[in-house]
């Protein structure tokens, strides 16, 4: 496994080296021993899956308030994603700055999302599978979330968004003022 850092302290790129022979190939996800040291001893407690089954597709820009921030793997096993990650930690020096990559399954990369970030994607083709490994339980009156073409953030989304859930249609929209976003208990 490659670490790459990102522009945004504490979240990271993860190439996964695959091991191939004339059978395909065999790779590793997770491990815990060569990743530990991104979130200290937290343990992945929760594994989701999404499909969306139209190139287009925007979900997002979702996170958990405290107590239940998590920190996220986050990876595109079937498909091509464009990912989006926002800082939302009032205390960082990239506080409402946005990070965006290619999840390609063929490249298999994942990142990941230190607790304190929102998280968006765009499906870049038909039938796009997610996989998502996260070191907190899902927690539906803490699950929060800002509008993905919020003008502040000045996302370059690289297609027309063809679906979006009435729910994200709704979110808020986000605004690039220090304000508490999050706060530790």
């Amino acid at each position: 496994m490659l670490l790459k850092k990102t522009p945004l302290e504490g979240a990271v790129e993860i190439e996964c080296i695959p091991k191939k022979d004339k059978r395909g190939s065999f790779v590793r996800f997770f491990c815990q021993k060569s990743l530990s040291k991104l979130f200290n001893d937290t343990k992945i407690v929760q594994i989701n899956s999404s499909y969306s089954r139209m190139a287009g597709t925007v979900r997002g820009l979702h996170f958990q308030s405290s107590p239940s921030q998590e920190n996220k793997f986050i990876r595109c096993i079937k498909g091509k994603i464009f990912d989006v990650i926002v800082d939302l930690r009032e205390e960082s020096k990239t506080f409402g700055k946005s990070y965006s990559l290619i999840l390609d399954s063929k490249k298999m990369n994942m990142i990941f999302v230190p607790s304190g970030f929102a998280h968006g994607f765009q499906t870049l083709l038909p039938d796009c599978e997610m996989l998502y490994l996260h070191t907190d339980y899902h927690n539906k009156e803490l699950e929060k979330g800002y509008h993905y073409n919020s003008s502040d953030l000045k996302i370059p989304w690289p297609i027309e968004v063809t679906q979006i859930s009435e729910k994200d249609k709704n979110l808020e929209i986000f605004k690039c003022e220090r304000k508490k976003v999050f706060h530790e208990v």
